[in-house]
């Protein structure tokens, strides 16, 4: 097994020391401000992770400063971690709780698209535009005229044609 570069041991023998000299001032620092002994440990410990990443331990003179800078900015990340949870898990909370829906249900609403699919093919490339942009966009007949390039009456022919051909559909 081949032993690190020189340069690469002083990194690990000066993160070993400040570890061992300033780990226990951490943990009590962490945990006067988060009030949790373990959550002030993890931080510790992923304060000295950052510091590993950072590899710049040799040319420290403020070594509790620089500890206790990258501690502080990961408070705040996880802070904001927690208050975006938090404001994920109350907007799920103000959501309509979803309905199971039947094998049997699942089947006729996927036959029903299928039949509506058919029907759009049959309408034509113009005709199944016109009807998606007022279905699904909720555009009106002038608007659509406008973004197509097209007359409200050649958009009110397709639609006309295209809300028959629901009738239709309704009535098989």
């Amino acid at each position: 097994m081949l032993s690190p570069p020189p340069s690469e041991l002083t990194s690990q023998q000066a993160v070993h020391s400040l570890y061992h000299q300033h780990h226990a001032w951490l943990k009590m620092w962490l945990r006067k401000r988060l009030s949790c002994a373990e959550s002030a440990a993890d931080l510790a410990q992923d304060t000295f992770v950052r510091v590993l990443a950072n590899r710049q331990t040799q040319e420290l003179r403020e070594p509790r400063a620089y500890l206790s800078s990258i501690a502080r900015s990961l408070m705040i990340d996880g802070f904001r971690r927690r208050a975006l949870e938090t404001s994920y898990l109350e907007a799920l909370a103000t959501m309509p709780e979803q309905q199971e829906i039947s094998p049997e249900t699942r089947v006729l609403i996927l036959e029903t698209l299928v039949e509506i699919d058919r029907m759009l093919d049959n309408l034509g490339a113009r005709g199944r535009e016109i009807f998606l942009l007022a279905q699904l966009d909720g555009l009106s007949q002038v608007e659509i005229g406008r973004r197509l390039g097209l007359s409200t009456n050649t958009v009110r022919k397709h639609l006309v044609r295209a809300l028959t051909q629901c009738m239709l559909l309704i009535e098989d």
